[in-house]
């Protein structure tokens, strides 16, 4: 694999805030890599919904070699919906559009959304979609991160550095950049609901056009930050700030600070690690993984499945289950007006229906279409 050299000489600036107010912070020119300011940039840290970052760096590939579509829909599983917030509150066998995924993590850092693109990205288990994540990872270049699971909830394992988190920034900016327009959405309406970005320098940084925030207990508050002026962009990472006002303030000062250096001619302080960009987008960095890399369960359609009609919500509960256990479908459940429990996969084209009624049946699990 081709790799272009990324080398990053650091200045450290004194001043940007009091050094208990956050953990590691960085500031980098996105165009050629290099950064000039660097605090604790390879020191390791919880990413918290940073991690988002790379759920949809993979969503990205997916769209960009045809195993995903925008306007495709994804089933919410029961373990989806079952994410602890933040979340949009998906019922589980419910819908969402792909690109309401992609603006659900972008702008309101939805858990249950996190889950929904894995699950479906990867055959039904965040697991396995957090191992693609950290293989990866190593890939673009990330030495020390290591991804757990999809959204950044709390695990003591799932672990990065302000230095990988720049470099998978970058990443999604020069392998996707037609993808880029989602981190700079300001406000989002859905099913009646307006979320807002939290990332606050949309509003306040003149020249800020994304990227992404993040906060766990453990992690405390976290922000990247992008900007153009000038001709130039920059990314700036901060980690572990103690609240929001803390991370948006490093986060404009480290910025400033960053124009300065380039507008001055300023040069940072010779550093004595050099890393690798992220490859470019013609190599093969996730292509590889295309043959593992299974499609979303379902494309929306006319077509569906029902698995019976119950009297009890527990014995349609109980399909709902085998369903799941015997065929990796995700069933719903839904009322009837005679006091019954319907138990179906909606959504479907007639093709991918018959197909799911044909394996049902083979399994002994009696079924029918339906339109």
């Amino acid at each position: 694999m081709r790799k272009l050299l990324f080398v990053l000489p650091v200045l450290f600036v004194a001043g940007i805030a009091g050094a208990s107010d956050y953990r590691a912070a960085l500031v980098a020119d996105m165009d050629s890599g290099r950064v000039l300011i660097a605090e604790n940039a390879k020191q390791t840290n919880y990413p918290a919904s940073l991690t988002k970052i790379m759920t949809l760096y993979l969503a990205f590939d997916a769209l960009e070699h045809g195993r995903l579509h925008l306007d495709d829909y994804l089933i919410v599983s029961n373990n989806a919906a079952a994410a602890a917030p933040v979340k949009l509150g998906l019922a589980a066998g419910s819908k969402i559009r792909v690109e309401d995924a992609i603006i659900a993590l972008a702008v309101y850092s939805a858990n249950d959304v996190a889950r929904v693109l894995a699950e479906n990205l990867k055959g039904g288990k965040e697991g396995t979609f957090a191992s693609l994540m950290t293989r990866v990872a190593r890939e673009i270049g990330l030495s020390q991160t290591n991804f757990e699971n999809s959204s950044g909830l709390p695990d003591d394992d799932q672990l990065s550095t302000a230095r990988d988190i720049a470099l998978l920034s970058m990443a999604v900016y020069k392998h996707f950049p037609q993808y880029w327009k989602y981190f700079g959405i300001k406000t989002w309406t859905y099913n009646g609901k307006t979320y807002t970005n939290g990332n606050r320098l949309l509003e306040t940084y003149p020249g800020c056009d994304g990227m992404k925030t993040g906060y766990t207990n453990k992690s405390k508050y976290s922000l990247v930050a992008t900007a153009a002026r000038g001709g130039h962009r920059l990314i700036s990472v901060v980690l572990g700030a103690e609240n929001k006002d803390v991370r948006s303030d490093v986060s404009t000062r480290m910025l400033n600070r960053g124009f300065e250096i380039l507008n001055n001619g300023a040069r940072g302080a010779s550093s004595s690690y050099t890393h690798s960009e992220p490859a470019p987008v013609t190599s093969p960095i996730v292509q590889k993984y295309a043959s593992d890399a299974p499609k979303i369960q379902f494309s929306v359609g006319g077509a569906g499945v029902q698995f019976g009609a119950f009297s009890s919500v527990d014995s349609a509960n109980a399909m709902i289950s085998r369903v799941q256990s015997k065929l990796g479908a995700n069933a719903h459940l839904e009322s009837t007006e005679n006091g019954l429990y319907r138990v179906r996969v909606n959504g479907l084209s007639e093709s991918v229906a018959q197909e799911l009624k044909n394996r049902a049946m083979a399994a002994g699990i009696d079924c029918y279409v339906f339109h």
